[in-house]
């Protein structure tokens, strides 16, 4: 093994390997239990991001783990063809290069998209394989490839002619930027300060007026009615009369209807039945007019008078305000916060607005789905976002499906001259109806989710019945993002249990978002978001992906950056020279393959007894989704006991073994970095390959492909780790005395027990340990004498034991020290004490503030007792 670990080399000769060998490939085998995920599709046009990272890193510790356990893993990768984001990519391009994408005809345009993708497209797939994703790579899909584009146009034809798909005229969430309408799911709504604005309306009859509060004044140019509560006394004596609308002069009805909010504004709401969702069911409900004032870009149309003929809605605002004010109906204006609701891709603010789309009725396949979830047949993990889920299902409004775009599946349905509809999954002949040859295809496409909706069944071939589809399906586990539980979680569910009569999956892991150090979530526009690329080449792909594990808890966030991958770099390098040191400590040693024939001494009992407990518990923490925990217990293991100790306790037993001892020695040693390598190789798949390898000669076999660490249940040793648990605590409180009194490594002391029978015997039998790692020449029992002055004890819980120092301090020196430090404490003491009392500082200082002074006071006067006493003990040992 060379010195140093260096990282790409290795990446880059092993995932090769990989990949040529079928490490990753999975194909049905019914002698064998099947483990199933399906990668959470990323945009095909889309680039590697810390989000990526996290949760294919967990997908890929739980393939890699369920490998080893003996599962036949099959991990289906693939790609979405974002309708929205590639087309404006495409769109974008085409601008760059001089041309106007609207020019294009249809053909035209997607001939363009597909040459982009294929060009562009599956960049992420690749950058998927560096940081070391075992998918079956022989299995990626697209959502626009052939068979996953029949299944799509399949499901559209099935649930329109169960009457659960149908077009209509629907207020709709429509994002002036893309001309599109987008789903209740595709909109992010966030609270904003704006204005309320009061105008008055007057009576045709010109005998009063009324005041209605508006947060739109541009809307008002397409009201149709004004309502109030049928129960508000102040206007029962108007309903039924009639408005002059001001600026446009239409003639309008007042109304009376229970969706109208008495407290808000004057209790009186103008009605734009066109551009508001409760507008929209009052207009419904008093058989009001539908007018559209904007056309799909927000500006407005040949609907309005004509000076505002072209503005768009937000110059129209401050007009339609200025002419009211200068007709004197402005009556006042006052600041509020609106909810906004604005696109989740552009970020443009959403317009209601009145158009023909397609839907899919709801009601029915929620209700369905809530039941695995309630009943246990489908675990959510962690289990508080089961109230999230049902919250939305029992709240579920129709599903928009069409989306004004050209690049997409297209609705398969087809119009005649008459206006009947032929909805096919190929293109028809004739009309269904009259049968008419003359038919035009429906514009619209599909939203991407109705695509991915059928991700886990599509994959293996459905609509047909394959091998694949019967083997893997249901899958088993997903892996995503709690902020797609409604998107794609959900309608999975719902999508599973309306073709297949049954979910999709077994658990659902909600991993959380990675964030900066400031908690901000990742983005290009705060430029928090380092390039996961850039840092495999920096730190490698195992430092990466075993850190953003480590540091992500349970379902919760984390806080990243580039930099905090020097602890997966450490603990790779910590990794690699530990086994340097192993192979070389032990170079011309055969390892002994029977050494567990023969008795174990105390140091092996305790490590056979820790990597017996660590395994168990990894592989609970694992089985949990407890990655996190997962990580830290190896980590805790391998580094914290088997390096910082075991290692230790290694450099005395070989020195003197004799050959057949070494020999032993070394085949628990091996057994023990074996174990801990199959433990680690989810994790960090790439160094524990290699140094795997170089462990013997493998004839081709490779680490992932070898069974997952079991140890028997009679390798816990209850008395072994007691005694180890001691030997530590001394070892450590020994350094800790050396340091703290700057004595070298070289100064051999001796060393004062008084501890009852039990623990005197645990001592004994960890002698040889105490005096090579303590330097310890010298070890008694306190006995009946006094404590002498110059024994300093040692900070240990159940024994009492001292090192003598005596001959090995300069008295004065430490004398000295101690005052220094007293007169420094001395000082933060006075500032603490004048703090706490002074009345107006406790009053008025946050409680946290006031108590962590108190806290410190309290502690600096423990710390002050400790120096003092310990003074006195050095004055008593200068005066002997």
């Amino acid at each position: 093994m060379d010195k140093h670990y260096s990282h790409l080399p290795i990446e880059e000769k092993w995932y090769q390997h990989w990949e040529r060998s079928g490490a990753f490939k999975s194909e049905v085998d019914r002698t064998r239990q099947p483990y199933c995920m399906v990668i959470p599709p990323p945009n095909v046009t889309g680039m590697l991001h810390m989000g990526h990272v996290l949760n294919n890193t967990i997908q890929d510790i739980l393939a890699r783990t369920k490998r080893m356990q003996g599962f036949n893993v099959c991990w289906v990768p693939g790609t979405d063809h974002a309708g929205i984001a590639t087309q404006n990519m495409v769109e974008k391009a085409l601008r760059a290069d001089g041309v106007d994408p609207d020019s294009l005809s249809r053909e035209e345009f997607l001939k363009k998209v597909w040459e982009w993708k294929d060009k562009f497209g599956g960049i992420i797939i690749q950058q998927l394989r560096k940081l070391g994703s075992s998918c079956d790579w022989d299995r990626e899909r697209f959502t626009m490839d052939e068979g996953l584009s029949h299944a799509v146009l399949q499901t559209f034809v099935d649930l329109y002619h169960q009457g659960l798909i149908y077009r209509g005229k629907y207020i709709v969430n429509w994002c002036p930027a893309l001309q599109t309408a987008l789903s209740d799911d595709e909109v992010d709504r966030s609270e904003e300060a704006s204005h309320l604005w009061h105008f008055r309306y007057p009576l045709s009859d010109g005998s009063d007026h009324l005041v209605v509060a508006t947060t739109r004044p541009e809307t008002m140019l397409g009201d149709t009615g004004v309502a109030v509560h049928p129960e508000d006394e102040r206007y029962q004596h108007l309903i039924g009369k009639f408005i002059r609308l001001p600026i446009v002069g239409r003639e309008i009805p007042i109304v009376a209807d229970e969706h109208v909010d008495p407290s808000f504004g004057t209790g009186c709401v103008k009605v734009t039945p066109a551009h508001d969702m409760n507008d929209f069911e009052m207009g419904t409900t008093h058989n009001l007019e539908f007018i559209v004032i904007m056309d799909r870009t927000a500006h407005m149309n040949e609907q309005v008078p004509e000076m505002f003929q072209g503005m768009d809605r937000n110059q129209c605002r401050k007009a339609v305000v200025a002419e009211m004010d200068r007709l004197g109906l402005l009556e006042k204006t006052e600041p509020h916060t609106v909810a906004v609701g604005r696109c989740y891709r552009t970020k443009d603010i959403i317009e209601p607005y009145l158009s023909e789309q397609w839907f899919i009725r709801m009601e029915g396949m929620a209700q369905r789905a809530l039941v695995p979830v309630q009943t246990g047949a489908i675990t959510f993990y962690p289990d508080r976002w089961v109230k999230t889920y049902e919250h939305w299902l029992t709240n579920i409004k129709d599903w928009c499906i069409s989306r004004q775009l050209k690049w997409g599946h297209r609705i398969p349905v087809w119009y005649c001259p008459e206006g009947h509809q032929t909805c096919a999954v190929s293109e028809p002949v004739d009309c269904a109806t009259c049968h008419s040859p003359q038919l035009t295809q429906d514009e619209d496409v599909l939203d991407t989710w109705a695509s991915s909706w059928l991700w886990p069944f599509s994959v293996f071939g459905w609509p047909d019945t394959t091998e694949d589809l019967k083997y893997y399906y249901p899958t088993t586990t997903l892996v995503t993002a709690a902020d797609i539980i409604f998107f794609w979680v959900a309608r999975m569910i719902m999508a599973g249990q309306q073709f297949m009569g049954e979910v999709p999956f077994r658990h659902v892991y909600f991993n959380g978002i990675v964030r900066d150090l400031e908690g901000r979530k990742m983005s290009k526009t705060l430029g928090n978001s380092p390039d996961p690329l850039d840092i495999i080449r920096e730190y490698g792909a195992d430092a990466l992906r075993f850190t953003i594990v480590y540091q992500t808890p349970f379902g919760a966030d984390s806080r990243f950056s580039a930099e905090s991958c020097d602890l997966g770099r450490g603990f790779c390098t910590k990794i690699w020279n530990a086994y340097r040191f192993v192979d070389m400590s032990f170079e011309g040693v055969t390892a002994d393959e029977n050494w567990m024939d023969a008795p174990q001494d105390l140091v092996g009992r305790w490590i056979l007894s820790r990597l017996s407990a660590t395994v168990t518990q990894v592989t609970e923490e694992i089985e949990a989704f407890k990655l996190a925990n997962a990580a830290s217990t190896i980590y805790n293991f391998f580094w914290g006991e088997f390096c910082d100790w075991y290692v230790e306790f290694l450099k005395p037993a070989i020195r003197e073994a004799d050959d057949a001892a070494k020999a032993a020695l070394l085949g628990r040693t091996q057994f023990v970095v074996d174990a801990c390598l199959r433990l680690l190789h989810p994790f960090m798949p790439f160094v524990t390959e290699e140094i795997w390898q170089s462990m013997q000669a493998r004839e081709g076999a490779l680490l992932g492909a070898q069974t997952w660490p079991k140890c028997p249940e009679s390798w816990l040793d209850i008395h072994a780790d007691q005694a180890m648990d001691l030997l530590q605590s001394l070892i450590t409180a020994i350094r800790g005395v050396r340091k703290s009194n700057n004595l070298p490594n070289s100064a051999e002391l001796s060393l004062v027990i008084d501890a009852d029978e039990r623990m005197s015997a645990l001592v004994r039998e960890i002698e040889p340990q105490i005096r090579f790692l303590g330097r310890i020449y010298e070890i008694g029992a306190l006995g009946g004498r006094d404590v002498e002055q110059g024994w300093v004890p040692l900070a240990l819980t159940g024994l009492n034991a001292y090192l003598d120092l005596r001959g090995h301090l300069d008295v004065e020196a430490e004398i000295e020290k101690i005052d220094h430090k007293l007169q420094k404490m001395e000082k933060e003491i006075q500032g603490l004490e004048s703090r706490l009392g002074n009345e107006n500082f406790v009053a008025r200082a946050p409680e946290e503030v006031v108590a962590k002074c108190r806290a410190d006071l309290e502690s600096l006067h423990g710390q002050r007792h400790t120096l003092l006493q310990s003074r006195e003990d050095f004055l008593q040992m200068g005066s002997r």
